[in-house]
Formats: C-alpha cells, sequence, structure tokens
C-alpha cells in the first residue's frame, strides 16, 4: 500500500509523515505516522495478511483509541470489561467503519481466510509504551 501524505478522521485532516514500517506479529505489520503540525494523535495503518490476526490486545491507557477499516474483508473483536463480546465484521460495504475502544477492554482484528485487511489505529494523546499489554500473540 502506497504511503499516506494526509488522513482524515471525523472531518478532519491533517497531513501525515511515515516514521517506520513495524513487523507486529507473523502477517500482520504497521506503518507508522505522525502528524507534524500537532501533537495530539497518531496513526498506525495496519496490514493483516489473509487468515492472520492481530495480537489481542488490552487497552491500559489514552484518551481515545480509535480503531476502523480501509480495505478488505474480517473482523474486528472487541471484548468489553463486563466479558461481553462485540462482533464487527468488515468488507468493502464497511466504508467509514470506525469504533472507540475503552480502557479496559480487549480488541483484536482478524483477516478472512481469503483476504487482506487494511485498518487503521487513531491514538489520542500519540502512542507511547505500556497503552496496551499484549495478551496473546
Amino acid at each position: 500500500m502506497k504511503q499516506f501524505e494526509s488522513f482524515t478522521y471525523q472531518d478532519h485532516t491533517l497531513k501525515t509523515q511515515f516514521i517506520e514500517t513495524m513487523n507486529v506479529t507473523d502477517g500482520v505489520t504497521c506503518d507508522v505516522y505522525i502528524h507534524p503540525e500537532t501533537e495530539e494523535r497518531d496513526l498506525g495503518i495496519i496490514t493483516i495478511q489473509p487468515g492472520y490476526k492481530t495480537p489481542l490486545q488490552r487497552v491500559l491507557g489514552g484518551e481515545e483509541t480509535i480503531e476502523g477499516y480501509l480495505a478488505g474483508a474480517g473482523k474486528l473483536i472487541i471484548t468489553h470489561k463486563d466479558g461481553t463480546q462485540s462482533v464487527h465484521e468488515v468488507d468493502e460495504t464497511a466504508f467509514g467503519f470506525c469504533h472507540l475502544v475503552e480502557v479496559g477492554e480487549l480488541m483484536q482484528w482478524q483477516a478472512a481466510p481469503d483476504s487482506e485487511l487494511v485498518v487503521f489505529e487513531v491514538c489520542f494523546p500519540p502512542y507511547q509504551e505500556g497503552r496496551f499489554e499484549n495478551i496473546s500473540e
């Protein structure tokens, strides 16, 4: 996927500056961006190969963690603090889908067996070590 020069979230467009591509786990990479004109948020573009999934993570901090859909097919599974789960199936009909993940909730993206899945993660304030706890790979 080509690098972003800007990114729009909630009708607010900011320029982006590519920082690095991180190998998250087998089949999962994350392109990390900052917004040079503001320090209020950062952006990860996560690419998940067919049949792979992101690590199961608990949100430990931050003001807002927003997960959103860009391309492909798969699902976002959220385990709420009370133990209930929400499963959000996404495909080309889900353009514009985004979900706020609360502190204390678990989240995991899973790509469909036959489709690469591309999603985004916006962190307010920008990501810092300790924001997420990996529960499993």
